[in-house]
C-alpha cells in the first residue's frame, strides 16, 4: 500500500514538475496580442461567394480577356486594318482558311483582324458610358436622397424629363443631329440618356438607409454630414447601383452596335462590331462568315457582362442567401 502511494506521489510530482506553471503561461502569453477575428460584412461575404461561383469566374475571365484585347489588339493579330494595303478586292468574300481563320469581307479585308480591332471601340463605349452613368446618376441620387425636400423634388422632376426618353430612340435622334460619330461621342450620348436609371436606384437606396439605427447613432455621436455620407450611407447604398451598372454595361455595348448598324454610331474608317454586321447584312447568305464572327463576338461580350452582373446581384442580395 505504501509503494502505491509513493508511486502516485512520484507521478504527481513528476507531472507537476514537467507541466508549465500558470504564472509561466501567463508570462509567456502576456506579450502576445489576441488574434482579431475577421468581421463579417456584406462585401466580405459577397467576395467569398463570388470566388466560389463558376458563373462569375467564367464571366470575369471573358471580361478580363476582352479588356486586354481592346487595350492591346496588336498582341492578338499581326496586321492592322488601318494600314495601307490591308484590304485587296482579289480576296473579297473568301471563306475561312488556315492562314485566315475568319475569311475576308466584301472589301477583301481580313475579318479576324477587323473583329479583334473592333473590340476596342465597343468596349470603350461600354466602359465609358457605364462610368459616366454611375458617377452622374450616383452623385445626384445620393444628393437627392440625403438632402430631401426641395432639392429632392427639383432633381426628381429634372430626372423624369430624361427618363421619359427611350435610350435607343433618343440615341438615334441625337446621333442623327450630330452627324459623323465615334466611340467617345456615342458614349457621351448614351450616358446622357442612361443616368436617370442609376439616379432613381441610388435615391431610393439612400432613402432606405438614411434613417437606420447606425446613422442615427453616428449623428448622435456628433459625426458630420460628410462623414456620415461617406462612411455610413454610401457603402450601404451603393450595392444595387453596382449591380445595375455591371448589367447595363452589356446593354450599352448592344446599343452602340445598334446605332452603328443603322449608320449613325461609329462610322468608317473606325471599326465596331455593329458596323461590321451592317456591312455584312446584304451578303450573309452568300458568305455567312462575314456576319457570323462579329455577331458572335458581340453576343459573347454582352453575355459575359450580364453573367458578371447577375452573379454580383446574387452575392450582394441578402434575400438570396
Amino acid at each position: 500500500m505504501r509503494d502505491t502511494t509513493t508511486v502516485g506521489d512520484e507521478l504527481t510530482d513528476t507531472q507537476t514538475a514537467g507541466a508549465p506553471s500558470a504564472s509561466g503561461t501567463v508570462a509567456k502569453g502576456a506579450g502576445k496580442k489576441p488574434k482579431k477575428d475577421r468581421e463579417a460584412s456584406l462585401w466580405s461575404d459577397a467576395v467569398s461567394d463570388l470566388r466560389r461561383n463558376p458563373i462569375f469566374l467564367i464571366g470575369a475571365a471573358v471580361v478580363l480577356f476582352l479588356l486586354v484585347l481592346s487595350a492591346v489588339p496588336g498582341w492578338f493579330t499581326d496586321g492592322s486594318p488601318f494600314t495601307a494595303g490591308a484590304c485587296t478586292l482579289q480576296d473579297s468574300l473568301k471563306p475561312p482558311s488556315g492562314d485566315h481563320w475568319f475569311g475576308f469581307d466584301i472589301q477583301g479585308c481580313d475579318v479576324y483582324t477587323r473583329t479583334i480591332w473592333a473590340a476596342q471601340n465597343s468596349v470603350i463605349v461600354g466602359v465609358v458610358t457605364t462610368t459616366l452613368v454611375l458617377v452622374v446618376g450616383g452623385l445626384l441620387g445620393l444628393l437627392a436622397g440625403w438632402a430631401g425636400g426641395f432639392v429632392d423634388s427639383i432633381l426628381s422632376r429634372f430626372t423624369e424629363i430624361f427618363f421619359a426618353i427611350p435610350l435607343l430612340l433618343g440615341g438615334m435622334l441625337i446621333m442623327s443631329g450630330l452627324g459623323k460619330g465615334n466611340a467617345w461621342t456615342v458614349a457621351v450620348v448614351l450616358a446622357t440618356l442612361g443616368w436617370p436609371q442609376i439616379f432613381r436606384i441610388m435615391r431610393s437606396s439612400v432613402l432606405q438607409n438614411k434613417n437606420n439605427d447606425y446613422v442615427m447613432a453616428a449623428r448622435a455621436l456628433g459625426a458630420g454630414t460628410l462623414r456620415i455620407t461617406l462612411r455610413h450611407i454610401l457603402p450601404n447604398a451603393v450595392a444595387p447601383v453596382i449591380v445595375v451598372g455591371a448589367i447595363s454595361l452589356g446593354v450599352y455595348i448592344s446599343a452602340e452596335a445598334a446605332l452603328s448598324f443603322l449608320g449613325i454610331g461609329v462610322q468608317s474608317p473606325e471599326i465596331s462590331w455593329g458596323l461590321m454586321v451592317s456591312d455584312a447584312k446584304d451578303r450573309w447568305l452568300q458568305a455567312p462568315h462575314v456576319l457570323l464572327f462579329p455577331a458572335a463576338a458581340l453576343s459573347i461580350t454582352v453575355l459575359a457582362f450580364i453573367m458578371v452582373g447577375d452573379a454580383v446581384r446574387d452575392a450582394l442580395d441578402p434575400k438570396l442567401r
